[in-house]
Order: structure tokens, then sequence, then C-alpha cells
């Protein structure tokens, strides 16, 4: 990857300018039977659509605190690369009555209610299906986020040295991110082109590390499990030769 990246969104533009066709990631939800894959340019225009959204229809500008309640989901990473796009602080399970705005998946409406701001809701059926009911008080992010601009652009250049991340207690900026991404997919012996089979929640930085920032930064790609409790050992073994695993953070 460039080694000028500052940002995880320069990591997911480098990403696309090395090769937009291959697998970037490759989601499972083993209590449903969901997968999806995208490739980088499809996740990518996710992003773009998403941070479009935030920065237009939300008002979001750099340094807003966005309480992210979703767990380990395709959606969720999107809204990571989403917030670092715009200069948001993705902060990951964090208070809504602190934030200035709030995205919430369905288990977690009453806790999100509790933000003042802008509320967003993510209804996280396959395909990113929308709500049959939408809640109320809140946007229906599957609803919202089609007619979204395809690119995006920051209203001002988001600063590396700014807060990009909060969880667990941690706090980091894009550039202290990209510093502990870049050295995790090191430990984890990832490489351009590595598969890294990931079954932890994105309640912690090594969750999010190996579900998301790690393969990015390395060049690789990640198979996001959710649930991962519900497969067998044989189903895991077949998965990972399915999915020409490389490597595994379980």
């Amino acid at each position: 990857m460039n080694a000028s990246d500052r940002t995880p969104a320069d990591l997911l533009r480098s990403a696309l300018a090395a090769d937009p066709a291959r697998p970037l990631v490759t989601f499972y939800d083993d209590a449903t039977g969901e997968r999806v894959e995208l490739s980088v340019a499809t996740f990518a225009n996710w992003v773009a659509k998403t941070a479009n959204l935030l920065q237009g229809d939300l008002a979001a500008e750099p340094g807003d605190r966005l309480a992210l309640l979703l767990p380990a989901h395709w959606q969720s990473a999107v809204w990571l690369l989403a917030c670092s796009s715009a200069g948001v602080v993705a902060d990951v399970g964090g208070d809504p009555a602190e934030a200035d705005l709030v995205v919430s998946g369905p288990d977690t409406l009453e806790q999100a209610r509790a933000c003042s701001g802008e509320r967003m809701a993510l209804a996280l059926r396959p395909l990113g299906g929308r709500f049959p009911q939408p809640p109320a008080g809140f946007g229906d992010y599957a609803v919202e986020v089609p007619s979204q601009g395809d690119r995006f652009a920051p209203y001002a250049p988001v600063d590396p040295g700014a807060p990009a991340l909060a969880v667990g207690g941690l706090e980091l900026t894009g550039a202290e991110l990209v510093e502990r991404a870049r050295a995790d997919a090191a430990s984890l012996g990832l490489a351009p082109g590595s598969r890294l089979l990931s079954g932890q929640s994105y309640d912690s930085w090594d969750g999010l590390s190996a579900g998301l920032f790690a393969p990015l930064a390395a060049g690789g790609s990640v198979v996001l499990c959710r649930h991962l409790g519900e497969l067998s050992p044989e189903g895991l073994r077949k998965r990972i030769e399915s999915e020409r695993v490389t490597d595994t953070a379980v």
C-alpha cells in the first residue's frame, strides 16, 4: 500500500487505485445464513454514498462525534470509512447522549434515542434491506443512502492528526489508526492478497483491526463472520477452504 497514506480513507483510496475488482469484505451472518461479498470498488461506492449522506443530509462537520451502535457487519465497516472520509469521529459503542449524531442497529434504538442530534437506523437485513416499518425518530439508512452521490469530496481536507476513532476507552487520530493497523497487519503476517477470517466483535480495537483495518492496511481482505459460534468446526474448516483464507483471528 501507499506509504504516504495517513487516514483510513487514504488506505481505501490506495486500495481502489491498486485493484478495484478484488474482494475487500466478505460478510457472513451464521445466524441467518447471509453471505455478502464486496469488491474494493463496491465497498468504496457504499462509503462515498454514506459519506455524502453524513456530510450533506445529516450536516455532520469535521470533529463531530458519531455514536456507532452497530455490530460487526459489512455496513458497520462502511460507516467507519465514511466517518474517516468526512473527518467525523466514529465513537464505537459510544454514549448517544454525548454524541452529535447516532447510527443504530435494530437492537439499540431505545438507547440511541438519548442522542439530541440526527439519528440514523440500520435494519441490518440481508442485501441491505430497509425496515418493514421505519422506527420513529430515525432516518432509515436503506431508504436514504441509495440516492446519494457515488463520489465524495469533503468540504475541508481531513486532518490526519485529528481524532478519528474511539473504542473501549481508546481514542486514535487517523494517523495513529493507520500506524496501528499496519503494525497489526505485520504481526498477523498479512501481505497483499491475504485473506483474514475474523469472528471478533467490533467492540474493541482488536476486533476492528482484524475485522477491517489491518487487512485494508496490508492490501488484503477480510472474511467477517458474525455469530461464528453458530458454525460447526467442520463448517468453519470448509469456509476457510472455500474462501481461500490465509489467516484467522477468531
